[in-house]
């Protein structure tokens, strides 16, 4: 059974840095595409950031481009997702989610972490 299990999730301060960790159980990550998304109480998961696991290129939503990098240890088969300059509007329940292609919509992957909570406070 695939499992996807997140971590680093905190309480920030307006212009802080976390970094999300998304640790997976699947061992053959190359077809894979590793994605992070978002969900604020009263609203829709969104997609945060992309990581194609093969070479590692990445793409990002308009809103945290410039300020949030992913990227995947191969050995460890864990993604990460720095986040720097956080707002107080990313604040979200934060998931990593696994697929097979490049998509930017939650129904494009198959498996889901738990989440972890990001607060930012003003």
């Amino acid at each position: 059974q695939v499992q996807l299990v997140e971590s680093g999730g905190a309480l920030v301060q307006a212009g802080g840095s976390l970094r999300l960790s998304c640790a997976t159980s699947i061992r053959t990550l190359g077809s894979w595409v590793m994605g992070w998304f978002r969900q604020a109480q009263g609203n829709e998961r969104q997609f945060v950031a992309g990581i194609v696991w093969s070479d590692g290129s990445t793409y990002y939503a308009d809103s945290v481009q410039g300020r949030f990098t992913g990227s995947r240890d191969t050995a460890e088969n864990t993604a990460y997702l720095q986040m720097n300059s956080l707002k107080p509007e990313d604040t979200a329940v934060y998931y990593c989610a696994a697929g097979r292609r490049a998509g930017k919509w939650p129904h494009e992957y198959d498996y889901w972490g738990q989440g972890t909570q990001v607060t930012v406070s003003s």
